[in-house]
């Protein structure tokens, strides 16, 4: 069981410790939930109140809280406390307890190259060419293809998929049943077909013929930079030619979908259910909320933020809030949607409005 005191705490996450500061703490827990040996979080005034439903004698509040009218006999006072947060649950996190060195069931070409210290759990496959930098863990039913490149200190949860060539930073982490480098969705008709035609005509097309299509194969692959989160079951196409970009320090959430060619940019935060289509490009700093859709050959600038829902169908400016569908600029959003909240009322004004003008022209 891990055991830190509570000034170990508070010295690796540069917080002030106050009261029995050598006491031991076995885990963490919310307010309500603690034990005596638990750090109970309650980074904000409003969590106070559950204190008295557990029992803990140690929590991490906000910085200028009166820790002794709890009842505590010790607590850690961060400036900022979920960014705390980061720190103390490394502290804890009792990993997922994956297989040490090489599996006897991995399949590891000889023509691949593993660094000091990599494990490979079982059934996984790694194939010729590939390169396994140091520290990095590899776990049950992964595929790494041909070729692929993976930094160091890597952690793969179980069934992800490293397509051919793929390059890969240090510091990444993969959660289960991530494919990165399949073939981006790219066809072609023999001549122009109706999705062009209602695209220049805004909707209208007189296209009507049967046509087949063509596959575009996907000869690029997949770069991504250091410190890299990918969530589970997220997908990540390869480039029809040039590669498929993730730049250092961005997080994908789970079932993510980047299309072909697409270029993201650092330190990005794209939530669950993002989809964004081929060749765009998104700048660094931009978080996309849940279920944003971005369109194909579009650029985001540095800084967007777009709201849960929102659909981007064209270039967005840095620095904007964007929300709806089709994405407006949040305060504009908001004020349309006010208005469509008043039609009814206005409907209604406008029907008593005629029937006034009605009652009075047949009184005349």
């Amino acid at each position: 069981m891990t055991s830190y005191s509570v000034k170990d705490i508070a010295k690796a996450i540069g917080a002030k410790a106050v009261g029995a500061v050598d006491l031991s703490v076995s885990g963490v827990a919310e307010p309500q939930d603690a034990t005596s040996g638990d750090l109970a979080l309650v980074m904000k005034p409003a969590f106070a109140e559950n204190l008295s439903k557990g029992s803990a004698q140690v929590a991490m509040l906000w910085p200028d809280a009166d820790w002794q009218s709890f009842g505590l006999q010790a607590a850690i006072l961060p400036d900022r406390g979920r960014y705390a947060m980061a720190t103390v649950t490394e502290l804890y996190d009792l990993g997922h307890g994956f297989h040490k060195g090489i599996h006897p069931s991995a399949v590891v070409s000889p023509e691949a190259r593993l660094g000091a210290d990599v494990s490979v759990g079982p059934l996984t496959v790694i194939e010729a060419g590939a390169v396994i930098g140091d520290g990095s863990v590899i776990g049950p039913q992964c595929y790494i293809g041909i070729d692929v490149n993976l930094g160091a200190n890597a952690f793969l949860r179980d069934h992800v998929t490293l397509g051919a060539r793929v390059k890969i930073g240090a510091n990444f982490i993969c959660q289960p049943g991530a494919r990165i480098g399949g073939d981006g969705f790219s066809f072609v008709t023999p001549e122009k077909n109706q999705v062009e035609d209602a695209r220049a005509e805004l909707g209208q097309s007189s296209i009507s013929a049967r046509q087949s299509w063509a596959r575009i194969h996907s000869i690029g692959s997949v770069t991504i930079g250091d410190d890299v989160e990918v969530g589970a079951n997220t997908t990540i196409d390869r480039g029809t030619i040039r590669d498929t970009v993730i730049g250092r320090g961005t997080k994908l959430d789970n079932l993510v979908q980047v299309g072909h060619n697409v270029v993201v940019g650092e330190d990005c935060l794209l939530c669950g259910m993002v989809g964004i289509a081929g060749s765009s490009q998104i700048g660094n700093n931009v978080v996309l909320g849940g279920q944003t859709g971005v369109g194909d050959n579009l650029t985001i600038g540095d800084a967007v933020i777009t709201g849960a829902g929102t659909m981007v169908l064209a270039n967005v400016p840095k620095g904007r809030f964007m929300l709806g569908y089709p994405a407006m600029k949040m305060e504009s959003q908001v004020e349309a949607y006010k208005g469509l909240r008043r039609l009814p009322r206005l409907f209604a004004d406008v029907a008593n409005l005629k029937k006034a003008v009605s009652k009075s022209a047949d009184n005349d």
